[in-house]
């Protein structure tokens, strides 16, 4: 029997007895995940529109200096479709087990196999991307899940790396970061690089104090 979710050929959910259905909604009244007022992600599914079976809808918004995280759809493919600015987009062919990317303007799209690891990073100072999908019910594996979730001993056992150097790096990821990077804390490893260096590399001058003695006399230098 055919699930509801994926292609449909026709509106079977839509009949004479049942009236009209509901056609409209503002998806400004949806968020997927805001990370802040101009870095935020919209969504309209059949959860919001019943009778929109076979596809949904996601808007992004994103500034230079963050980033949709990797990740990839198990059930959709993606259509991308650059409404302002300019974006790179990504992904990993899992055949030839290359990277495709492709810098995109307004009217270009990008379109993205199911299952296919893809992420987007804005190259203006702002970005608006429609996303479409073929299936109203989309469900979406984010890399900062997999790379959170997975014990360190797991990753070295299978990929020879150190467990802890794993744990220690992987530390500031808390939870699905959906639109990185993570929120900028005080302490800890939320540091940039940068500030991590000068923090750890940079020695503080040490001030010592020369005393000579003079006929008796004791002079500071």
């Amino acid at each position: 029997m055919r699930g509801k979710s994926g292609f449909v050929p026709d509106n079977t959910n839509i009949k004479k007895s049942s009236g009209t259905p509901n056609l409209f909604f503002d998806f400004k009244n949806s968020i997927f995940f805001e990370r802040n007022p101009e870095n935020i992600l919209y969504e309209v599914t059949s959860t919001q529109i019943p009778a929109m079976l076979g596809g949904s809808f996601a808007d992004l918004y994103l500034t230079k200096g963050h980033i949709r995280e990797p990740h990839w759809h198990p059930n959709a493919w993606e259509l991308d479709v650059i409404v302002s600015g300019e974006a790179q987009i990504s992904l990993v062919d899992p055949d030839t087990k290359k990277i495709h990317t492709y810098i995109v303007k307004p009217g270009q799209v990008v379109f993205i196999p199911m299952a296919w690891w893809h992420w987007i990073i804005p190259k203006s100072e702002k970005l608006h991307v429609h996303l479409f999908f073929n299936n109203d019910q989309r469900e979406t594996a984010e890399g900062s899940d997999t790379l959170r979730l997975t014990p360190p001993d797991v990753l070295q056992l299978a990929y020879g790396v150190d467990a802890q150097n794993i744990a220690d790096a992987l530390a500031p990821i808390k939870e699905s970061v959906i639109i990185g990077p993570p929120s900028p804390k005080t302490n800890s490893l939320f540091t940039t690089n940068t500030n991590r260096i000068k923090q750890e590399e940079v020695p503080k001058q040490k001030i010592e104090e020369i005393i000579i003695n003079i006929n008796g006399k004791k002079i500071k230098l």
